[in-house]
């Protein structure tokens, strides 16, 4: 018996995340955009958060293709007759996707090009950008061994 496609789930567990990340703390808390500690571009000035938010728009328009991929490539295995995975296994990838994305978004973003921190709002804002990092290191983990944990169980084929 062939192993289910893990690919879909961790590419829409990426794009969820992202979606998470620009939803919550770029559109209702407010603490960041993804220029705002360029110097270039505050979220202060008009001008500003104009630019901001049509990063936040690039951004966005990114996790989306992450996610259609994700769907792309279950319908392509659906189509090749695979069998889905069981659920645990693909909320466990879809976990360890997430925590991927806020890996190498907070690795990328946040430490080496230094574009924007979790919160910008602060003076102080490493121990915010730890945390991130903790939890997709926290999401990886859960997620594996969620996956792990169903990788016995049997799947079913799609309706």
């Amino acid at each position: 018996m062939r192993r289910p496609p893990r690919a879909p789930a961790i590419l829409m567990g990426i794009g969820l995340g992202g979606f998470i990340d620009g939803i919550v703390l770029h559109q209702i808390l407010q603490w960041h955009h993804l220029l705002t500690d360029t110097g270039d571009h505050p979220a202060s000035t008009v001008a500003g958060l104009e630019a901001n938010t049509l990063a936040d728009g690039f951004f966005h328009l990114a996790t989306w293709i992450c996610v259609v991929a994700g769907m792309v490539v279950t319908v392509r295995a659906w189509q090749r007759g695979e069998l889905a995975p069981p659920w645990r296994m693909h909320a466990g990838l879809l976990l360890a996707g997430w925590g991927a994305f806020n890996l190498v978004e907070g690795l990328i973003d946040h430490h080496l090009l230094g574009i924007h921190h979790v919160r910008d709002d602060l003076g102080v804002p490493l121990g915010w950008d730890l945390a991130f990092l903790a939890s997709g290191a926290l999401l990886v983990a859960l997620g594996l061994a969620l996956a792990r944990g169903a990788a016995g169980t049997r799947s079913a084929a799609p309706a």
